[in-house]
């Protein structure tokens, strides 16, 4: 991703299948719904996974209801 500038993320990007278009988006838009969301939902599940396990589940992005904010 280093070599893409705003311009170069923001043209279309397709999936094609047996030569049809299947859907087309911007590139920013396909790193943003396919990628990033995809590693958002894993993190999802380690969490529900940690919390079966009775393991305190760790701060992800700021603190969790597992750690006491006053302590």
């Amino acid at each position: 991703m280093q070599g893409f500038d705003d311009a170069a993320m923001m043209e279309s990007w397709s999936v094609t299948a047996g030569g049809k278009t299947l859907m087309t988006m911007p590139r920013i838009a396909f790193l943003r719904a396919l990628m990033l969301n995809h590693w958002y939902h894993h993190r999802g599940q380690l969490s529900v996974y940690l919390r079966l396990l009775d393991v305190p589940v760790p701060s992800i992005y700021g603190p969790s209801a597992d750690e006491n904010p006053f302590g």
